[in-house]
């Protein structure tokens, strides 16, 4: 892999001309003035919502559509503010929590094996590691990882307690290990009972991990890439470890760390929360509308394992998103204006978000980037909202499963 481009030297904040610079660049693309890049001589639909999207202070997106007619891709905005070089088309980018699904393939294809039960706990396979402030791993069970509803502590709060640009130049190079992220969770109480609600946890994944270690004898990258990248030929999707940077080509991902504050580049990785099971894979969205295809359709998992994902738990509502989502063992489902409702699950980290959408039949699939991210609440809303939009109007203008998408 290559150094990412980036308009900060190694370990300390850009310069004050380059600064000042993207800022004039971040306006023009904040007001419209850069241009879009779209894929076809005439705006459609999906290029229209792409600039929508830009629109509400996205520097750059990319969205890629794959259905039973073809592909479709579109691309908005600006894919570097220093040079205004367009966002590259299916270039690498950070899927964050999308890294969860993969996790839970390979722990159900476990399951379909008989090597491990859902409804085994914790403890059988990571005796005595999670103890503590009353977390308990005997009463924990897998399925109960894979579906949020441990109720155990997020490590996230301690690795990230202040988010800053301060924090992240600080700490960004810092690995940590697996176990050591479990240690950080358990300095606190659950947040609740095991089964009695749903609470999204990255902690939960984070031992998945460790589970598929000691199930299989191998890292869950490992697992991944044999069971998964390979049979699939998704030569673009990978476990990049504690190497912080992106491949080429790539956009820079930018994140504002405070309302109207300035864009830091955040291309190189935040390791303490971008390196273990929970969101580490890096990708590109041809390879991830490939894994959600291939998945949805029954490639990656038997009937009776798929219908285990597919079993779901009403989720609360993220500000901007539509309101029913839900949420099985790794994938979540989210309605559709127009009946029905699609498969998938959003990741995002400093400077990015990617999401995936599919439909039952995995027949189509819609997979959006964005590479800058807010720092105020109410903007991220509205860029939720203007990316579910997006998903929408892509999905139901193709031909829905005959199900209608169903919950399984």
């Amino acid at each position: 892999m290559s150094t990412p481009t980036t308009s900060a030297p190694k370990g300390r904040p850009p310069r004050r001309p380059r600064r000042a610079a993207a800022a004039l660049l971040a306006a023009a693309v904040l007001t419209g003035l850069v241009p879009t890049q779209a894929t076809a001589n005439a705006p459609t639909r999906l290029q229209q919502d792409a600039d929508a999207l830009r629109a509400t202070g996205v520097t750059g997106v990319s969205v890629r559509l794959e259905t039973p007619r073809g592909t479709r891709t579109a691309r908005s905005g600006t894919g570097d503010l220093r040079t205004g070089r367009p966002v590259p088309q299916n270039g690498y980018v950070r899927i964050g929590s999308n890294t969860k699904t993969f996790v839970a393939t390979v722990v159900l294809q476990l399951v379909g094996e008989g090597r491990l039960s859902l409804d085994d706990t914790v403890d059988r396979w990571l005796p005595g590691l999670v103890r503590g402030h009353g977390n308990d791993g005997r009463r924990i069970t897998v399925r109960q990882l894979l579906q949020h509803s441990s109720g155990l502590p997020d490590y996230i709060g301690e690795v990230a307690p202040h988010p800053s640009a301060a924090e992240y130049y600080r700490n960004r190079r810092t690995p940590y290990t697996s176990a050591q992220r479990v240690a950080l969770a358990l300095r606190h109480p659950p947040s609740f009972q095991p089964g009695a609600r749903w609470q999204y946890c990255n902690t939960n994944y984070v031992l998945a991990g460790l589970l598929i270690r000691a199930v299989t004898g191998h890292s869950w990258e490992h697992e991944v890439r044999t069971r998964i990248l390979r049979p699939l030929h998704l030569t673009h999707t990978f476990a990049p470890g504690d190497d912080p940077a992106l491949p080429r080509p790539h956009a820079t991902n930018y994140q504002q760390f405070t309302p109207n504050g300035p864009l830091i580049d955040t291309t190189l990785a935040y390791l303490p929360f971008d390196g273990d099971a929970d969101g580490s894979l890096i990708s590109t969205p041809a390879d991830t509308t490939a894994f959600y295809r291939a998945l949805l359709s029954g490639r990656l998992l038997a009937p009776a394992q798929l219908a285990e994902m597919r079993r779901t738990v009403a989720v609360p509502a993220d500000p901007g998103a539509p309101r029913g989502g839900r949420y099985g063992l790794g994938l979540s489902w989210t309605p559709l204006t127009c009946g029905g409702g699609y498969w998938g699950h959003s990741g995002d980290g400093y400077g990015y978000m990617v999401w995936p959408a599919t439909t039952a039949d995995g027949r189509s699939t819609v997979t959006v980037s964005l590479h800058s991210r807010p720092g105020d609440p109410d903007t991220a809303a509205r860029q939720i909202r203007a990316t579910t939009d997006l998903i929408d109007h892509a999905l139901c203008g193709v031909p829905r499963p005959a199900d209608g998408g169903r919950l399984g």
